[in-house]
């Protein structure tokens, strides 16, 4: 289980942390899949925008060859109704903030997207409020995704085993045992055109390089078919600011970093 209860959500109560501009990311989709039927409504189904869409994902997340054990690695694999690797359960416990004041973040990736006080200095024309990764001071929706088997609680997360450096890959880690099992939904840089639509960069808690975080990636070149299964991985975000949220124009950023999620209906 992650580290508190205390804003643990349903899946759609995603659509309204942080506004309109989250509608659609990590279960508000028109359609869904099934997971196992023991998993239930509480199950979301995470795909690629490279692969699929809302109500069509193709391939979903998926802990290789049902494994249950720290580092197994986590891919993407045709979507079903009977598969309990494809079991996962966002555990929804507020914003970058709230993992700060928990102690699962640093201060640097807090200040960059979560919402730090600041006493504010009114000569420099700052009247207090936040600390953020703009002037607009966002404070990203953050999480972790805990794998759950056939509706059953593992006590592992998708996240890394070491912090965050190009194409490290995402593997089942101990939920809530340090900042590499946390993810944030990147408001700041959601495409314009994926903003309503439901799909968005997810940036990983141990990310220490904010000018281009690193963000889940499907890997350059690999198809969910292909074998051995590519690995997904992270890696520095595409893309190229228009100065103001959501910032980044949809076709300079790869669908391989965009994310969306279904909610069951098993």
């Amino acid at each position: 289980m992650s580290i508190t209860s205390r804003a643990r959500a349903t899946v759609a109560t995603l659509a309204l942390v942080g506004g309109v501009g989250t509608a659609g990311v990590l279960g508000t989709g028109a359609a869904a899949h099934a997971t196992t039927p023991s998993c239930g409504s509480s199950c979301v189904g995470i795909f690629s925008h490279e692969f699929g869409q809302h109500g069509d994902p193709g391939f979903l997340l998926d802990a290789l060859g049902q494994g249950q054990q720290i580092g197994t690695p986590v891919i993407l694999y045709q979507a079903g109704s009977n598969d309990p690797a494809e079991d996962f359960r966002p555990e929804f416990e507020g914003t970058v903030l709230d993992f700060y004041e928990a102690g699962l973040v640093g201060a640097a990736f807090a200040q960059h997207y979560g919402c730090v006080s600041s006493a504010g200095n009114a000569e420099n024309g700052d009247f207090g409020g936040c600390l953020g990764q703009t002037r607009y001071s966002l404070d990203d929706p953050a999480f972790e995704i805990e794998y759950t088997p056939d509706g059953v609680y593992s006590g592992l997360c998708v996240g890394l085993a070491k912090t965050a450096v190009p194409e490290e890959g995402v593997t089942l880690q101990e939920c809530g045992a340090s900042d590499t099992t946390v993810w944030a939904i990147d408001l700041y840089d959601q495409p314009f055109d994926s903003f309503v639509t439901g799909y968005a960069p997810l940036i990983n808690g141990s990310d220490d390089t904010f000018s281009a975080p690193f963000v889940l990636t499907y890997p350059q070149g690999g198809y969910p078919t292909d074998k051995p299964r590519p690995q997904l991985q992270v890696d520095a975000l595409t893309g190229y600011s228009t100065g103001f949220p959501p910032v980044i124009n949809d076709s300079s950023v790869e669908d391989a970093q965009m994310w969306g999620a279904d909610p069951s209906q098993s």
